[in-house]
């Protein structure tokens, strides 16, 4: 198959590890038949490294992650020349030195444009980089194929991956860019697609609980003023952190009874900023049902 065909029968919905809305699946479908790269944005923590790792699986496709830095560059998705190994090799007279392909290192994009099979490339919070970089690979992106200059040899994708590139929203993308994705924005689970979640991952929860704790958490998600609102994985680790303890959902009530931080039983697992905690202390018995 070529780099220009899709495969229209080749559709994502839920896994067993991970629950996808209608919107999302819709989504990435549409990336996959459009044949466009995906752009996810969306709070911290609501899932959208491992949306590519679960389309991966479901797709039956390899995925190849690169994870975006502040010092990335564009074209180390593509190819990196070790000019530093090739001169070393030189001064100890290494044979290979003649040949310059020894010291070509292939990315992230080369190893998925080779692959004998169709791939899933992650690009993990792009917004990291420099405002240039999403620019810096449009050609890339829209041709599916690159030059290599020190081998005078062009590499074209033999099937065209699904790309799929996060964004935590840090920094506004360029317009020409922003024009070849699809977009999609995770938005925050309500209680029936979060209480979904966590059965997924804590089938054995009993529902007081979760209910319980569900109350508290979307009580504190809605206090006015919080720089940091807790996500869904800080949800899971608190439950995690409640099952581990022994925690039920009678203390979980009587703990919303209590003044300021002692409303919320180990907050320090929902609220990641000393600002956050000082407001609930403030806030008094916010949380008394």
């Amino acid at each position: 198959m070529s780099a220009s065909v899709s495969d229209t029968s080749v559709r994502f919905s839920s896994t067993d590890q991970y629950i996808a809305t209608d919107d999302l699946s819709m989504a990435v479908n549409a990336a996959l038949a459009l044949q466009r790269p995906l752009l996810i944005k969306g709070e911290p923590g609501t899932g959208k490294t491992h949306l590519a790792e679960e389309v991966a699986k479901s797709l039956g496709r390899p995925l190849l992650q690169w994870h975006i830095k502040s010092s990335t560059k564009a074209q180390q998705g593509l190819y990196e020349y070790d000019a530093v190994s090739r001169l070393r090799d030189s001064q100890l007279g290494d044979p290979r030195v003649h040949d310059i392909a020894h010291y070509i290192v292939k990315g992230v994009l080369w190893q998925a444009f080779e692959s004998d099979v169709p791939t899933v490339v992650l690009i993990d919070e792009i917004d990291k980089a420099d405002i240039e970089f999403p620019n810096d690979l449009l050609r890339e992106l829209d041709q599916m194929s690159f030059h290599v200059y020190e081998t005078q040899q062009t590499v074209t994708a033999r099937h065209r991956p699904l790309i799929i590139i996060t964004s935590n929203n840090e920094k506004e993308l360029p317009d020409a860019f922003l024009r070849r994705c699809f977009f999609h924005y995770i938005r925050f689970p309500d209680r029936e697609t979060l209480e979904q979640i966590v059965q997924l991952h804590f089938p054995q929860l009993k529902s007081e609980l979760l209910n319980q704790a569900m109350d508290v958490f979307f009580a504190l998600r809605d206090t006015p003023g919080l720089k940091k609102k807790p996500s869904t994985s800080e949800f899971l680790d608190w439950i995690n952190l409640l099952l581990h303890e022994g925690i039920t959902p009678e203390q979980l009530q009587a703990a919303a009874q209590q003044p300021g931080q002692n409303a919320v039983v180990m907050a320090g697992a929902l609220l990641k900023n000393e600002q956050d905690l000082s407001l609930l202390n403030r806030l008094g018995r916010l949380l008394r049902s």
